[in-house]
């Protein structure tokens, strides 16, 4: 059993208190106004809140499952991110996140009436729609970190460790015989107990720092906790580099021939079977060998999902929290540059010492007996890092699980204040009652979230059927809405409702085992069905209703300044005004796509190469790197002013 040194409980003892320290500190700018406390007033500069929005997604769950793929996958694993998709964040920079600042909104709902006007019917559906979808996914955030950080500081913490000190946690296995059948129940309980106490815990700092210091108090958070993620990431892969000792040999003489390279053929053509029978087993569960088609699949859902712009969620308030559209779009390019060559740098030093090391590492195994490889993270940690940096490593993905709490927090409040209690109950609330609505949706929020992570044990299952369904039934309505002028919102709310309810039944029906829905790659089958039913309800409820009010048209037209089949608007625009240019940056903007995606995976390959010290392959990626970046100064960072 590893437990963690006093120096390291300091270490993190002192992370803690200077985040609520810090919220303190900040509630001064909080309390300003409604934009100060739910979106930094816009005056934050692009980089904090791409900082920020990085930290966000430097969280302890998807860090394990990268650090697994790279040891399953090598350097074939920076293809798979494309599933979720990863490369949303080029479609945002690019062209997206400018589009989305420009309605000058508060919240994703918001935003709604400046695309479909604020009076019909179908105006009202639609709201409703996306502020349920935004709060049913904050829930879902915040159970998942609630669950996922006890969890995760047990490890280093276990409950043998302080069971002396806080006697309520304890089942009564001291009532049994050490080692018996009711010993071990109760001590799994007491486990349980352990974990959910140190998830209520930390919960209760992210939401003091979050309620009482606002975008601001979380922003600063952020940014301390990426500096050290910056100095773990770097002290980890060095580590790495010093047991490689300067060559590679020692990690290729241990996988499989293809390993160290991105490229790939039909098949995947990795073959664990003489080295790790366990590895051979759980790439044969994951699904990818048929692996040029699983990536053309990613790749085309990623294509819908990132057309459709940002969820509701923590990545679209901090578009909306930027100073102006040229900054949203320089705050979602920094994202990659500053998050993938620093997490994989992590991530690749934990992945070479769980290959030198894996005969010595105690691995747990999964319900269906074979090696759960998301442990190699903790279990590295625990093995090969020196006292203080153990300490240093936890208090910063505690703090990550903490920033993803944090902003999935604010999202939420900003949804309940504006969307609900000022457009609804109070529409004239004067400034201190608004801050205080704020103090009590955040407690509300974080009540029910933690309430979920109390009740539901399997919160990864119910995680996956929130984002699963409510993400699937997202896409297509939201692709819509920025590319076709004669989509209503009477099509919006029936294209998400339909979407929901179906993208929502193979989740529902794997909890009860009827279906396999959450193995491997089984996920992206079901996506072009969702596809199809969406768009059809779409098409429906667009020709039931009738279309967008005109004026309400020009001005989104005029002020947005979408590409796609807009025509009926764009001569309507040129009649009111002869010297009216459409958006002509559709080729641009696809050129810059491909350079991004290509530079983010260069970024990703970047810290891996150099860490396995194949300086053949690094001064390859450097160079391209040095040629996506001269590009993109010239067609992309030059012409942010463009439409």
């Amino acid at each position: 059993m590893f437990l963690l040194s006093t120096i390291d409980l300091v270490i993190i003892l002192m992370y803690f208190a200077m985040m609520v320290m810090l919220g303190y500190y900040m509630r001064n700018q909080a309390r300003k106004s409604k934009d100060a406390y739910l979106m930094g007033g816009k005056s934050l500069p692009w980089y904090m809140l791409g900082l920020s929005d990085a930290s966000d997604m430097f969280d302890i769950s998807g860090t394990m499952l990268l650090v697994s793929m790279a040891f399953l996958y090598g350097f074939k694993s920076v293809w798979i991110p494309w599933m979720w998709p990863v490369f949303n964040q080029i479609f945002l920079m690019v062209f997206l996140s400018r589009w989305l600042r420009r309605s000058n909104a508060t919240t994703g709902a918001e935003w709604l009436g400046t695309r479909f006007g604020r009076t019909d019917r179908g105006v009202a559906q639609s709201h409703v729609i996306v502020v349920v979808f935004a709060l049913l996914l904050c829930i879902g955030y915040m159970a998942y970190a609630f669950v996922g950080v006890g969890e995760f500081l047990q490890i280093f913490l276990p409950y043998e460790r302080i069971s002396g000190m806080f006697p309520f946690l304890s089942h009564g296995e001291a009532a049994f015989a050490p080692g018996s059948a009711e010993f071990n129940a109760a001590l799994q309980v007491s486990k349980h107990n352990t974990a959910q106490f140190y998830g209520v815990l930390i919960c209760l700092v992210a939401t003091f720092y979050s309620i009482i210091g606002g975008m601001h108090g979380i922003v600063l958070a952020d940014f301390i906790k990426y500096m050290i993620m910056i100095v773990c990431s770097l002290c980890v892969g060095s580590i790495a580099m010093y047991h490689l000792g300067g060559s590679s040999a020692g990690v290729l003489n241990n996988v499989p021939n293809g390993w160290d390279s991105p490229f790939f053929g039909t098949n995947l053509g990795l073959d664990w079977s003489n080295m790790i029978d366990d590895a051979a087993v759980k790439l044969q569960q994951d699904g990818y060998e048929l692996f040029s088609a699983i990536v053309g699949m990613m790749l085309i859902s990623g294509i819908m999902k990132s057309l459709a712009g940002p969820a509701p969620n923590y990545d679209c308030q901090k578009i909306l929290s930027t100073r102006s559209p040229e900054e949203a779009s320089k705050m979602s390019g920094f994202i990659s540059v500053i998050l993938m060559p620093i997490r994989y740098f992590m991530t690749m030093g934990l992945c070479v010492l769980g290959i030198l090391y894996y005969r010595e590492l105690n691995l747990h195994t999964g319900p269906d007996g074979v090696t759960n490889f998301e442990s190699i993270m903790p279990a590295v940690i625990s093995k090969f890092l020196p006292v203080g940096l153990i300490g240093l490593v936890v208090a910063g993905f505690l703090g990550a699980f903490m920033s993803n709490f944090s902003g999935t927090l604010n999202a939420a409040q900003a949804y309940m204040v504006n969307d609900i209690y000022l457009k609804y109950i109070e529409p004239e609330a004067p400034r201190k009652k608004i801050i205080t609505m704020s103090y009590l949706s955040g407690i509300i929020m974080v009540t029910f979230g933690i309430g979920l992570g109390l009740v539901i044990k399997d919160v990864n299952m119910i995680f996956n059927i929130i984002t699963a369904g409510l993400y699937g039934g997202f896409v297509c309505a939201n692709v819509l809405k920025w590319y076709w002028w004669r989509f209503n919102a009477t099509g919006y709310f029936y294209g998400m409702l339909a979407g929901i309810v179906v993208s929502a039944i193979p989740p529902a029906l794997s909890v009860s085992g009827i279906t396999n829905y959450f193995d491997g790659t089984r996920m992206l089958y079901f996506f072009p069905v969702f596809i199809v039913i969406q768009l059809i309800a779409c098409i429906a409820g667009t020709y039931a209703g009738p279309a967008t009010n005109t004026a309400t048209l020009l001005n989104f037209y005029k002020t947005v300044r979408p590409w796609g089949f807009w025509k009926p608007i764009h001569e309507m625009a040129v009649a009111e005004d002869a010297g009216f240019e459409r958006n002509k940056n559709l080729g641009i903007n696809i050129l810059n796509v491909f350079m991004g995606m290509s530079g983010q995976i260069l970024l990703m390959l970047l810290p891996m190469y150099l860490i396995l010290s194949q300086w053949t392959g690094l001064g390859i990626v450097l160079a391209l790197l040095v040629v996506v970046f001269a590009v993109m100064k010239r067609t992309w960072w030059n012409r942010l002013a463009d439409f």
